[in-house]
């Protein structure tokens, strides 16, 4: 196929098909290449991943799902294409290229999301580009499409596509990921702190010097988006009772992984084999979801491991750590050792975590595609340069860490 005299209106759909979402309303699919990758098995999974790992502990109504993010970025970018400058500067072969990897940008997040990913050292990211390029139907659909389709869609996600508007779209500091987990979150979770105007903020996209930028009229829409992010982050994000709940994921995990050394017989839990193994390849990765570890759990919870089978019922029933501000190591040394007298095995039972989060990312520079740039009477100027708000966040020296310390109620 000829990238430069393809064109979306030779394969779009007699009939669109239309999703409808809770934040988007309408999602409008028209492509036969967009609609079989929704299909796809390896897109089906990410229904059964949360979007917001343990966050549905203190938002009972976070249910959502990564499948339903992942059509919101689709649509976003779609509004990038269509409803923007944007769409000018690029060719349809390109425009089609970003879409898919707006719709697939997630498809290699494990159960339970980040915190699955620290237990086992694995990385979303890599395992998205294996999908994309390995044995999967996702890679069958690319292909079919166009002979090294899958690699132009996963170089946009490996920031390595020579189209770096393309990137900017899927990964910057005010990209399509963000701006739909941020309204989506902020919907589901029942707060406000994620709102701002994506609409204005799509209204004022430019592209100058082949790269995206925004006017200066559209610098308090784009304030209000640094700051609901910041937001977001410390009181949904970070919330300590859903960092409780992750901890005790990552105990059973450690607890699961230091028996199976042991040799210690678990029963028939094949999907999760490959990763105490370390041996996971992208087929054996996305055939583990949420609903087959919540069923091994529940199995456990009445296994021979006194340990294994109190974190699991902890993790089902919602008996959930306690936790304070720690301030020193030594802090944590005493508790661990009185947790140790009290019979319970630190290294399960006395766990810490820290967050830190940076709201804005000055590189002091137009040269990274990550900085947001506005332009002004013709000239391009960083973000914190025109905006007092955004300029007094990145010229703060203090960093913002939380630690914390979890341990169980007596």
């Amino acid at each position: 196929m000829n990238p430069q005299a393809y064109k979306l209106q030779y394969t779009k759909l007699k009939d669109s098909k239309v999703f409808r979402d809770a934040i988007h309303n309408y999602i409008h699919v028209d492509q036969p290449v967009i609609l079989e990758l929704i299909n796809s098995k390896e897109m089906q999974r990410l229904r059964r991943i949360k979007q917001l790992g343990g966050t549905h502990q203190v938002y009972q109504s976070a249910e959502h799902s990564r499948f339903c993010h992942s059509l919101g970025v689709y649509f976003i970018v779609r509004k990038m294409i269509f409803n923007s400058d944007i769409g000018e500067y690029i060719n349809d072969y390109d425009k089609l290229t970003v879409m898919c990897a707006a719709l697939l940008h997630d498809i290699g997040h494990g159960p339970f999301s980040h915190c699955f990913e620290g237990v086992f050292s694995l990385n979303h990211e890599d395992f998205t580009i294996k999908i994309i390029n390995g044995d999967s139907e996702v890679n069958h659909i690319l292909e079919n499409f166009d002979s090294g389709f899958s690699k132009k869609v996963s170089s946009i996600i490996e920031k390595k596509h020579p189209n770096k508007i393309l990137i900017q779209m899927i990964s910057s500091q005010l990209d399509a990921d963000r701006m739909d987990y941020l309204l989506r979150d902020s919907y589901f979770t029942g707060t406000t702190y994620g709102h701002f105007d994506l609409y204005r903020i799509l209204r004022v996209m430019k592209v100058v010097n082949n790269k995206i930028v925004y006017k200066y009229s559209g610098v308090q829409a784009i304030e209000n988006y640094i700051l609901a992010r910041y937001h977001m982050y410390w009181q949904v994000y970070y919330h300590p009772t859903s960092r409780s709940y992750e901890q005790l994921l990552i105990s059973i995990f450690r607890r699961m992984k230091d028996l199976y050394i042991k040799g210690y017989e678990f029963g028939d839990i094949r999907y999760l084999m490959p990763f105490l193994e370390d041996r996971v390849d992208e087929v054996a990765y996305t055939k583990l979801d949420e609903n087959i570890v919540l069923y091994y759990f529940r199995i456990q919870s009445e296994g021979k491991d006194k340990i294994l089978a109190d974190l699991c019922n902890r993790f089902l029933n919602r008996k959930l750590f306690l936790y304070h501000d720690l301030r020193s190591n030594e802090e944590k040394l005493k508790l661990m050792e009185f947790y140790c007298q009290k019979g319970f095995d630190p290294r399960y039972y006395v766990v810490s975590d820290d967050q830190s989060q940076i709201p804005y990312l000055y590189y002091n520079n137009g040269s990274e595609i990550g900085e947001i740039e506005i332009l002004v009477n013709r000239e391009l100027k960083v973000l914190p340069e025109v905006s007092e708000i955004v300029g007094a966040i990145t010229n703060s020296t203090k960093n913002k860490i939380d630690h914390k310390i979890f341990y169980p109620e007596l």
